[in-house]
């Protein structure tokens, strides 16, 4: 029997407990015997976990992934570069920009990151808005 010493509310226990057998076990509380049960888990049911299916392949088994259209027209699309809030827009449909100009502003990680146009132009259009949050490579701005 393991023994042990509480002290509760000012009181003192000496508590005997005696072995577990079928959820049943024999404890002495200051000498004196109670039978006590404990109550019994219930069985969790194990579930199979399904894995994900491998990424199709072609026959030359290079893997196939689905890619965006290219957008109409000869615009270049500025995307994301990371994921992330939009902040601010400085520009507006119509400016002119340089391609070290920032066409958006976002903020990821807690900081503000500048997203350059990549290449001189006229923004044709703004795909976000201020407050919209972005995944990485989505589209931002055109500029043609």
């Amino acid at each position: 029997m393991k023994e042990y010493k509480y002290k509760i509310n000012g009181n003192n226990y000496n508590v005997s407990v005696g072995d577990l057998d079928d959820n049943k076990v024999e404890v002495l509380v200051n000498g004196v015997p109670y039978k006590v049960e404990l109550e019994k888990k219930p069985e969790v049911a194990v579930q199979a976990v399904k894995r994900p299916a491998a990424a199709p392949r072609t026959a030359t088994g290079e893997k196939i992934v689905a890619k965006p259209a290219p957008a109409a027209g000869n615009g270049f699309t500025v995307k994301a570069p990371l994921p992330g809030t939009v902040l601010t827009i400085p520009v507006k449909v119509g400016d002119t920009v340089k391609a070290s100009d920032p066409v958006i502003i976002l903020e990821a990680m807690k900081m503000e990151n500048s997203v350059n146009a990549g290449r001189d132009g006229r923004v044709a259009s703004i795909v976000v808005n201020a407050g919209d949050a972005v995944l990485e490579g989505a589209p931002l701005v055109t500029i043609e």
